[in-house]
C-alpha cells in the first residue's frame, strides 16, 4: 500500500492509504485509514463522504475473506 495525503475526517488526523495497485481510471478502490483501536474504511473517489470504522480484528476477518476470493 502507499500512502497518501488526505483531508481529515473527525476530530483527529488520519493518515490514509490506498492500495498501490489502484489505478486513476476511477475503478473501485477504498482508502484505509489506522487509529489507535479502529480502522477506518471509505471510499477513495468520495473523500468528503462517510465512512465506516471497525475493530482490527474485524479488518483481519474481512481481508483474509477478501484473500481468498
Amino acid at each position: 500500500m502507499s500512502t497518501q495525503a488526505s483531508p481529515s475526517t473527525g476530530s483527529a488526523e488520519l493518515s490514509w492509504f490506498k492500495s498501490s495497485y489502484s489505478g486513476g481510471e476511477g475503478g473501485e478502490c477504498v482508502e484505509v485509514a489506522h487509529s489507535p483501536s479502529r480502522v477506518h474504511v471509505r471510499d477513495s473517489k468520495k473523500l468528503q463522504g462517510p465512512h465506516i470504522n471497525m475493530a482490527p480484528a474485524g479488518w483481519s476477518c474481512f481481508v483474509r475473506f477478501a484473500a481468498q476470493s
